[in-house]
């Protein structure tokens, strides 16, 4: 399983990324699935162009999205993944992702260039791999990355080294995951009226 960023891509070199890959369904988690900078990934748009090419388009932003309409998922004005990632409605997307999976080479697609800026690889793809997926990014250098190198990247760039002696391996990485979801959680939903 793959996941990828549509970044400033013409639909040219994304659905060449995406061939690289020989990626026949694309899995889209953005809560929002419009770009005002990049119209020709909305929604629509999109899911014409892939059509084009064969390659199916699932819209799950629904269940996976980072943007969730449950406040139950917010504290402090920011959602907090854990608590969405415990919602029946985002494991029933996990379950659909997994699904899709055994019949498609399927790669999950937001927006954003780099995964370590994007809850595709902190939130979604942290809790497949936990279930044993394997993950693979593409870059949009063409390059790959597996899940693991990411992790790895990700304890970095927050400025933990995985040599702390009062800290397991695994709290090392719970903690990195902790301070990058801090760097990018969305806010809450905005209430309309008094």
């Amino acid at each position: 399983m793959f996941t990828i960023g549509h970044s400033t891509h013409s639909i040219e070199r994304f659905i060449a990324l995406l061939d690289a890959f020989s990626i026949t369904c694309v899995c889209d988690v953005r809560s929002t699935p419009y770009s005002r900078r990049n119209p020709q990934f909305n929604r629509e748009t999109l899911r014409d162009s892939l059509g084009k090419r064969a390659i199916s388009y699932e819209f799950l932003g629904d269940e996976l999205g980072a943007r969730t309409e449950d406040e139950r998922c917010y504290v402090d004005g920011k959602v907090r993944y854990a608590l969405l990632a415990a919602t029946p409605s985002f494991r029933a997307g996990l379950r659909t992702v997994i699904e899709k999976s055994r019949t498609f080479t399927l790669a999950m697609m937001c927006a954003e260039k780099e995964p370590l800026d994007c809850h595709r690889t902190i939130l979604v793809a942290r809790h497949l791999s936990d279930m044993g997926m394997e993950i693979e990014r593409i870059l949009a250098t063409g390059e790959s990355e597996r899940h693991e190198e990411a992790v790895s990247r990700l304890v970095e760039m927050v400025g933990l080294g995985r040599k702390d002696m009062l800290l397991s391996e695994e709290e090392i990485v719970d903690e990195a995951y902790r301070l990058r979801e801090e760097a990018i959680a969305h806010p809450g939903p905005r209430k309309v009226g008094p």
